[in-house]
């Protein structure tokens, strides 16, 4: 009873767990946490001393008692301890910014859709110990679709695909649940790890991550367009000094095209599952793409030539999930029944 009573004044938090982006949501406040995920720590003493855009700086420049970690791999924790650590950090940061006389919150997070008993668990468990109240779970694109408005509610079938740095996830949602969905441990840094491998190649030069994230966003496309190109820099594999190279986004395209072909396809057979009368809704409303892949030029028209169906690129779509989330914790009553069955019970 008390437990309830003081959860009353505690502010609830939305956390979507990204593999590429960390980002934080507060009941009555909005987005108030959007970082990279990753975490710098001190081994000599075992402290965070970094967390997000601060601790990407230091990527290939640390000395090496600093230690850079990605907790995330594929939109699952990878390490616990590290993953517990940036949450408590973040999460005390929250409390500290709002007076509450139970300084936990309960905690809303998205887990994958093939995610397994154990590591739903494992999630819970690392929220909790971080200095979450209670967790409520719910699936990713779930929540995106939410972000993006969809009429999760109604009998019609709604079509979301969340394109995310280390998961691409498709489904097929009607009456607050999902029919069909197929999830691939594929995504933004799939094709930046394709771009470095194309460069090395072709070029005989190793690039570093932000280099190539930086030239996938700026001339990456998955459709030919007008010509670009971009100067880049990186180590030559032979020499061993520094060059600079010249890429074009026709090259990038083919650096990409296995991966963007995997997920065009992977769409194409999720729609072939799907019962009949929700392909007819698919095929009047179309499909939605959400997420940070959404943004690549082209997508949509490379996606739309192998289905054939009418594609939209949410609003933000980087942030479609989070703002899903967000939507839960102010209208909770109203979409409660998107949270899936915890691990714990």
């Amino acid at each position: 009873m008390f437990k309830n009573f003081f959860g009353i004044f505690a502010k609830d938090i939305g956390i979507d767990l990204g593999t590429t982006n960390f980002r934080v949501y507060i009941h009555g406040k909005g987005l108030v946490f959007n970082e990279p995920s990753i975490v710098a720590i001190n081994t000599r003493n075992d402290q965070i001393i970094a967390i997000g855009s601060n601790a990407l700086k230091m990527v290939g420049k640390a000395p090496a008692h600093i230690s850079i970690v990605k907790p995330l791999d594929h939109g699952i924790i990878s390490d616990f301890e590290v993953t517990e650590k940036m949450l408590k950090s973040i999460i005390e940061k929250v409390q500290k910014e709002t007076f509450t006389l139970l300084p936990r919150a309960r905690v809303f997070t998205t887990i994958p859709l093939d995610v397994t008993e154990v590591e739903k668990k494992s999630l819970e468990d690392v929220i909790l110990q971080a200095g979450g109240r209670e967790v409520f779970l719910v699936e990713r694109p779930m929540a995106a679709a939410i972000g993006a408005r969809l009429p999760i509610h109604d009998s019609v079938g709604s079509l979301i695909v969340e394109l995310g740095g280390g998961l691409s996830e498709m489904a097929l949602i009607s009456l607050h649940g999902v029919v069909t969905w197929k999830s691939l441990k594929i995504g933004g840094e799939s094709l930046n790890k394709n771009i470095m491998n194309y460069a090395r190649e072709k070029f005989n030069i190793l690039l570093g991550d932000h280099t190539t994230e930086e030239v996938k966003i700026k001339i990456g496309s998955a459709f030919a367009h007008a010509p670009q190109e971009m100067k880049i820099k990186g180590r030559d594999l032979i020499t061993g000094l520094p060059r600079e190279i010249i890429m074009t986004d026709a090259q990038l395209r083919e650096a990409m095209m296995p991966i963007l072909k995997t997920i065009a396809e992977s769409i194409h057979d999720t729609i072939e599952a799907t019962p009949p009368e929700l392909v007819a809704d698919i095929y009047e409303r179309g499909l939605v793409l959400s997420g940070g892949g959404a943004l690549l030029r082209g997508l949509d028209k490379l996606i739309q030539k192998r289905i054939n169906i009418p594609i939209f690129v949410t609003d933000d779509p980087s942030t479609s999930v989070i703002r899903g989330l967000g939507l839960i914790l102010e209208d909770y009553e109203n979409l409660k029944e998107v949270i899936i069955p915890s691990a714990r019970k």
